[in-house]
């Protein structure tokens, strides 16, 4: 019997020599030690901003900060009463709705002396036909100045433009009285 022989498989390939990993220094992580610091920062910052928007919305709502009932308040009785309290009628505010309002001041040295925040009262004395003065009165009373145009030319006796910040009816009172009057201005 003759021996039959099986063909051999390839022999394997050597496996391939390790390859080192070279040596790294260790890494050092810059502010480790304040991380803690940081995050308290940031969170302490976080309820301050959360802080002021519920300021902000208690303020804005009128909420009452005292905790106590209002004694006034519907279904609240008072020291003493003797039964329910009738509920007081709720009083709406009072919308006013300020407007800019550009008026020219008679006086353009005084008008140069303002600066946008001042508080000023404006006075109208109107001429009158006879040549005499009429007695001047208060038009606008603790107007906000918002802005002083610079003047577009040279000066002249036209006065100087200031904007205010005023009511809505008190910048009409203030459109009637330039048309009629001349306006000056003193600090509040």
């Amino acid at each position: 019997m003759s021996r039959t022989s099986m063909p051999s498989s390839p022999a394997p390939a050597p496996a391939p020599a390790p390859l080192g990993v070279p040596v790294f220094p260790p890494l050092r992580v810059r502010g480790g030690q304040n991380r803690l610091r940081r995050a308290v920062r940031r969170r302490r910052r976080a309820l301050a901003a959360g802080l002021a928007v519920a300021a902000a919305v208690l303020t804005a709502s009128g909420a009452h900060g005292s905790g106590r009932p209002d004694p006034g308040a519907a279904g609240v009785a008072g020291p003493g009463a003797h039964g329910p309290v009738a509920p007081r009628p709720a009083r709406k505010a009072a919308a006013v709705e300020v407007v800019s309002a550009p008026v020219r001041i008679a006086d353009a040295e005084t008008v140069r002396l303002l600066r946008p925040g001042d508080r000023v009262d404006v006075i109208a004395a109107a001429d009158s036909p006879s040549g005499g003065a009429s007695p001047a009165r208060v038009v606008a009373s603790g107007a906000r100045v918002t802005d002083v145009p610079r003047p577009r030319g040279p000066s002249s006796d036209e006065g100087a433009l200031v904007v205010l910040s005023v009511p809505r009816a008190t910048a009409t009172t203030l459109a009637g009285a330039g048309a009629t009057s001349r306006l000056v201005v003193t600090w509040c």
